[in-house]
């Protein structure tokens, strides 16, 4: 089992329950492929670098995940065919970080 870190931005346009559920859909895929997912955060409606498929904001997530490679190729098909989802990014990384990341701390 690897670890990897996974960020997707989903259209601005979704409400936060369907941006919920799609999250749930994508956590569904890499359990039953024997992963786990060991912190979700959802980042919100943020402004975009550059506009996206005519999007100039969108809702990002961030995912912990512990997994095979087996499972992290499933989530990837999963991203290319949700039409929601517009874009995302999986990292395989030496160690997970359950601290909250730099988006969701408070600055000083």
């Amino acid at each position: 089992m690897n670890f990897y870190e996974a960020v997707f931005i989903v259209k601005s346009d979704a409400s936060p329950s369907h941006v919920e559920s799609v999250s749930n859909a994508m956590v569904s895929t890499v359990k039953e492929f024997g992963g786990e997912i060991t912190k979700t955060e959802f980042h919100g409606l943020r402004q975009l670098a550059y506009p996206i498929k005519k999007n100039k904001k969108g809702h990002y997530v961030l995912l912990n995940i512990i997994s095979n490679s087996d499972g992290i190729a499933e989530l990837e098909r999963k991203f290319r065919l949700n039409e929601d989802v517009i874009r995302f990014l999986i990292v395989k990384v030496d160690k997970l970080d359950n601290n909250p990341s730099a988006l969701m701390q408070k600055p000083a």
